[in-house]
């Protein structure tokens, strides 16, 4: 059984993947900003703690981190379904595979979560380094992204 789409379809469906990611690379920074939050609280006192408390970065922090999460991996699935769909294969390159390494890394990351809710500070710089890893990745995925954008758009 063969997928048939039309070919406006699979031309929109390349800009799926993009788009999502975009909108994930910035969610990524407002992550990485709560996160810097919550350890600035962490090592605050006084009156500047419980300001930092009330910005509940915390709650908003572990949020966005679920929600940063199934949305990498829903992208980075789709972007290889729809490749798949409209060449038939996969290209196996750079950037494929530093997003299937982001997509791993980010998993990794989310899973130490229960470590660091229980105090462990291992965890915690662990889940730091990973999730700056990441966002290094993701920048550069965000380029090579343009390159692969602007080759479809030049072969349309």
């Amino acid at each position: 059984m063969t997928l048939e789409l039309s070919s406006d379809v699979k031309y929109w469906l390349n800009f799926f993947h993009p788009v999502t990611m975009w909108v994930l690379l910035a969610i990524s920074l407002y992550a990485a900003y709560s996160g810097l939050q919550v350890q600035r609280t962490r090592g605050a006192q006084g009156d500047e703690k419980k300001e930092l408390i009330k910005g509940k970065y915390n709650v908003k922090h572990h949020q966005v981190g679920s929600i940063l999460l199934s949305l990498m991996v829903v992208g980075a699935l789709g972007g290889m379904a729809v490749t798949y769909i409209n060449n038939g294969k996969l290209f196996v390159g750079p950037h494929l595979l530093a997003g299937l390494g982001m997509t791993g890394l980010i998993a990794f990351s989310a899973s130490l979560s229960p470590f660091m809710q229980k105090g462990a500070n291992w965890a915690r710089m662990t889940h730091i380094t990973l999730n700056f890893v990441i966002l290094g990745l993701f920048t550069w995925q965000a380029i090579t992204g343009i390159q692969i954008v602007q080759r479809i758009l030049t072969n349309a």
